[in-house]
């Protein structure tokens, strides 16, 4: 069962990578195993070329909306879910127990009124309006607080005060530390939903020089059925678009692996 399951999840991307591998008749005629249709790097030589490099330009933005985005928003969500931990204030547990509930509403139900807030502020259709938005992530805050109870001890915050630290030093200094486990889980939590978020910046942006990489792939879906010619480039378009990802997990599994096994062994 877990053999059909591995199966069943990695199909569609043996079948991406054969097909980029290929030429346009291959493709269309399902041939992929003919030696004489490989056509690997004349697929990406025409993918960077094709509308004076409209691909390369949206690959940039993705990595500026995803990895700026995540970074900040995981920065974001540690420090609240650190404070959420650390400190007691005036409406904690309504807060907190509203950021709950936030976590159960779809980003979808949200994308229009942030249009419409966007558009009074002038931010509509600019970069901003689509990476302000991802910075604030509920799921985030809930589980940097829970690494601060499991990381942070308190005594080694009462230490850091005593030796003068005030509460942002001990943040930086000690609690962010410990807790980079939980930063890069989150981190790479986000950095997922962003890269992969299509409707946000589907209702947000309609220039597109700033388009991300899953709405350029859309519009060039689009414009296929006109022109073929953009099939194969949406193929190998999507394979080169997963390699942030897998870089990003293969480099960081050490820290997210160890985060995700917090507080499994005592």
């Amino acid at each position: 069962m877990v053999g059909v399951s591995a199966l069943y999840a990695l199909l569609p991307l043996l079948w991406l990578l054969v097909a980029s591998a290929v030429d346009a008749e291959a493709l269309f005629a399902s041939d992929f195993f003919d030696p004489s249709h490989f056509a690997l790097f004349d697929n990406i030589g025409t993918l960077l070329a094709q509308d004076d490099g409209a691909y390369l330009r949206w690959y940039g933005n993705s990595l500026l909306y995803a990895v700026g985005g995540a970074a900040v928003g995981a920065l974001i969500s540690t420090a609240a879910g650190y404070v959420f931990d650390k400190f007691e204030f005036a409406g904690k547990r309504p807060l907190f127990a509203l950021i709950l509930i936030s976590v159960m509403v779809p980003a979808t139900v949200l994308a229009l009124p942030m249009y419409l807030l966007a558009s009074d502020l002038g931010l509509a259709n600019t970069v901003w309006s689509v990476l302000v938005p991802v910075l604030f992530n509920p799921f985030g805050v809930y589980l940097a607080r829970m690494f601060s109870s499991s990381y942070v001890p308190d005594e080694v915050l009462e230490a850091a005060r005593v030796d003068g630290a005030n509460e942002l030093r001990s943040f930086f200094s000690v609690g962010l530390r410990m807790i980079a486990p939980g930063y890069v889980t989150i981190f790479l939590f986000q950095l997922t939903a962003i890269w992969n978020n299509f409707f946000l910046p589907l209702v947000m942006l309609s220039d597109e020089s700033l388009y991300p990489l899953s709405l350029g792939l859309y519009s060039w879906n689009a414009a296929a059925p006109i022109n073929p010619d953009y099939y194969p480039l949406m193929v190998i378009g999507s394979l080169l678009a997963l390699l942030p990802l897998v870089i990003a997990f293969l480099l960081l599994q050490r820290y997210w692996r160890s985060g995700l096994t917090a507080g499994s062994v005592k």
